[in-house]
């Protein structure tokens, strides 16, 4: 059954409100810009990003052969205008190809180095840092947001964990109808944290705290706060000194509202007042803020993937808590702080209007896949970025076929 548009912007990304704190300015360090890529839209193209697969270290032709294809048809199936495929196999070599436009309108091929939204992917960047905060003892997780954060319902009883791992029983405020219009008539409009928060604030708790899982942004939202809080800094400039830098990631930031690195694919989604497909590059993300308002792109994603997946920024004590997996009710997929794991592959997906990604790491095999496309409209029910994992999953590792990220039903 297709979902409505107030059920699909709770798969997008969660946002605190907050009308006292403005949102973070993005370091001028954090805004770069690439050289766009040439190339066709019948066949795939790279860009010399570093994430280009030298032609010695490609995977066996016919297995490469069977991904072009696998690729070509759940495009087609799907409608999805534009996508990067990273894939890196240790032992078995790696396929890195962009296919499709970037541009529906212009018909520009979709770049390697393009720069795109990744949603849901921001909750790894802020859960990351808060763990940090654990590492050095200046939180624990099993505070209550009420030491941190004021006026939450449940507060005194809601811990950070229970945040972290989406079990706080907190409304979802991107599940408030006048949300949803807010949001949908004013696309440009700068939201803070506490103004979003407080849609969910109208509605009663679904669950008390830890009784089961339900994929909130609000949850994320408060840990934002919570990082500025004990920081004194605004959620921007934390991670991108706290986390991004010491990744090693270079292309990758928090804007501040609409602004958009170069290059970067156009966004296309059918989230509007009418229903109807629209291009949606410009919407301002601040509503997702510390769940989902974050831009990387293809060589960023692939290194935090192992970075988030083997807790290279975190003490081994801290990481173990991290990847306490529980279910989340979803068949194959278990969540632990901020991170997921789908039948053994461990990272996040993201979806905001007009983009969809996934980025995991398979410790397993030490493989890597990074997916990033233009579009966020569903295909009978499901995600497009979840269509093409799965199928892309069949065939490099049937013995562990990537299940589905968390979207809230």
């Amino acid at each position: 059954m297709r979902r409505t548009p107030r059920r699909r912007l709770l798969a997008a990304t969660l946002l605190a409100v907050s009308v006292l704190a403005p949102m973070a300015a993005v370091p001028a360090t954090a805004a770069p810009t690439l050289r766009a890529a040439a190339g066709g839209d019948d066949g795939p193209h790279g860009s010399g990003t570093g994430t280009d697969c030298p032609r010695d270290d490609g995977l066996d032709p016919a297995l490469s052969a069977r991904l072009d294809k696998t690729i070509a048809q759940v495009r087609a199936q799907a409608g999805i205008p534009g996508v990067v495929v990273g894939l890196w196999l240790p032992g078995r070599g790696c396929y890195v190809k962009a296919t499709g436009v970037a541009d529906k309108k212009t018909g520009a091929p979709m770049p390697l180095d393009t720069f795109v939204r990744i949603g849901s992917e921001t909750k790894t960047f802020t859960v990351t840092a808060l763990l940090e905060l654990v590492d050095e003892g200046r939180i624990g997780l099993d505070d209550p947001i009420d030491r941190y954060v004021r006026g939450v319902p449940n507060g005194h009883k809601i811990t950070l964990r229970h945040l972290a791992e989406m079990r706080s029983g907190l409304f979802p405020y991107t599940a408030d109808a006048d949300f949803i219009r807010d949001l949908q008539t004013q696309p440009e409009r700068a939201f803070n944290p506490w103004e979003a928060l407080s849609y969910g604030y109208r509605h009663a708790n679904t669950f008390a705290p830890g009784a089961q899982f339900q994929y909130s942004n609000s949850n994320l939202l408060l840990l934002g706060l919570v990082v500025e809080k004990v920081t004194g800094q605004n959620l921007a400039d934390v991670l991108h000194h706290r986390v991004i830098r010491p990744a090693g990631l270079r292309h990758t930031l928090m804007p501040k509202g609409t602004e958009f690195p170069s290059p970067h694919a156009r966004g296309y989604t059918d989230q509007t007042l009418d229903g109807t497909v629209q291009d949606v590059t410009d919407w301002n993300p601040s509503w997702a803020w510390a769940a989902g308002s974050m831009i990387s792109d293809l060589g960023d994603l692939r290194r935090w993937a192992e970075v988030l997946a083997t807790g290279k920024l975190l003490s081994p004590q801290t990481q173990a808590q991290r990847l306490k997996m529980l279910p989340t009710g979803f068949p194959g997929t278990d969540y632990g702080l901020g991170i997921l794991d789908t039948d053994g592959w461990i990272g996040h997906n993201g979806s905001i209007p007009g983009y969809e990604t996934v980025t995991v790491y398979l410790p397993e095999e030490k493989a890597t896949m990074v997916l990033m496309m233009n579009t966020d409209v569903l295909v009978g029910g499901q995600e497009p970025s979840t269509l093409l994992a799965r199928a892309i999953t069949q065939v490099i590792t049937p013995d562990h076929v990537y299940a589905g990220g968390i979207a809230p039903r």
